[in-house]
């Protein structure tokens, strides 16, 4: 029984490509096709592939917004990410989503048949060079998960109006508390998210998603 495909890509030659290169040899069977986000949900609907092959960088609904569209339906179907980026952000959304695998593009064709078959088998599959730097992301993730558990309630709210740019002043008026308090907890945040300047702790806010940039 062949393995059921769907692709979703904005470019027609790649979703040619891979529909000719996955069913040359009767192994699987490409179902149906999406050129963005919107169509690919709307197909979805009713095709009931074993897989969906999902590109990140697409009209209207990009791939990750798919994922988190799906995941909000609570739909089942396996999803692997085949794309160009190899950053380690886009596979750590991913993973955080929940997605099944994440390809590149300029992988072997043996490989994605291997990535095909090992997801829809249940397994998880992260294109192996991206695993080493996915693995340090998640420790550095951990690493800061801990240090915003030492935040108090109050110093939180002094961390995202410092890191949007306000002055101690401004944070007192914002927070109703005095100057000397605010100083107090801008030491005790520096201290416990161990950074040494107010621009350090706004990247720390920023890659903790406290602030939106």
């Amino acid at each position: 029984m062949a393995v059921k495909v769907m692709i979703a890509d904005d470019h027609s030659m790649i979703r040619e490509g891979l529909k000719q290169l996955l069913e040359l040899e009767g192994e699987f069977e490409v179902i149906e096709e999406a050129c963005d986000g919107e169509e690919c949900i709307e197909k979805l609907k009713n095709a009931n592939p074993d897989i969906l092959l999902l590109d990140i960088n697409m009209p209207k609904m990009n791939g990750l917004e798919v994922l988190q569209k799906m995941k909000e339906l609570k739909w089942k179907t396996k999803v692997l990410v085949l794309t160009v980026h190899n950053e380690v952000e886009y596979l750590l959304k991913a993973v955080d989503i929940g997605v099944n695998g994440y390809l590149l593009k300029d992988s072997e064709s043996a490989e994605l048949k291997k990535a095909i078959l090992s997801v829809v088998n249940g397994e998880d599959y992260i294109q192996p060079s991206l695993i080493p730097v996915l693995n340090a992301k998640m420790i550095d993730r951990n690493k800061d998960n801990e240090k915003l558990e030492k935040l108090t309630k109050r110093e939180l709210q002094v961390l995202k109006l410092l890191s949007i740019g306000k002055l101690n002043r401004q944070v007192a008026e914002e927070l109703d508390i005095s100057e000397r308090t605010v100083k107090n907890h801008v030491s005790n945040i520096f201290k416990k998210i161990d950074v040494k300047d107010r621009t350090q702790a706004a990247v720390f806010a920023i890659r903790n998603n406290l602030i939106n940039i």
